[in-house]
């Protein structure tokens, strides 16, 4: 569910979802979070807070991390949504049938970044958002066309990505 109407105070986790975040947790590989921020739809407030317990850390929200606002699609197939990816293809800030701008999602979570990166120090922050947001975000990142957000590995369910700090300065 993209609307925040919708997702914030609907579809939590379900069973499979917290297995699938217990099974990420105990099979943690990577740094140590030392803080979780997240989008403020229920599963990732769910997922962080499970998160944040497990490491014994804050969580706290950032609206910004939340999903992509896939306009009309909301709430139709899932398989109506590679329309939208088939225009990103195209066009990185096409809004077509109301759907959010790929360029405007990166700018939202590469402000994110650019936030924390300002305001911490020596952290190992976790982000817990959704799918589309994250792999925008990654494209950006990595510093390829946001038109190919869906050419790279596709992200799972409570898929973990390490990122290395940016060498980059931002503008």
């Amino acid at each position: 569910m993209s609307s925040p109407c919708r997702g914030v105070a609907s579809f939590g986790l379900s069973d499979r979802g917290r297995k699938e975040v217990d099974e990420s947790l105990v099979a943690w590989r990577w740094a140590t979070p030392t803080r979780v921020v997240h989008s403020d739809f229920l599963r990732t407030t769910q997922t962080a807070q499970r998160v944040a317990e497990w490491f014994d850390v804050g969580a706290v929200v950032d609206r910004r991390l939340r999903e992509r606002d896939f306009g009309e699609l909301e709430g139709q197939s899932d398989a109506r949504y590679a329309e939208a990816w088939a225009r990103d293809a195209l066009d990185a800030g096409h809004q077509c049938q109301g759907v959010e701008a790929v360029d405007r999602v990166a700018g939202r979570l590469l402000a994110v970044i650019r936030d924390l990166e300002q305001a911490s120090c020596d952290e190992c922050v976790l982000l817990v958002s959704h799918g589309d947001p994250l792999q925008i975000l990654l494209t950006a990142l990595e510093g390829r066309d946001l038109r190919q957000h869906r050419d790279r590995v596709l992200m799972q369910p409570a898929d973990v990505v390490a990122w290395p700090p940016p060498v980059r300065q931002w503008p």
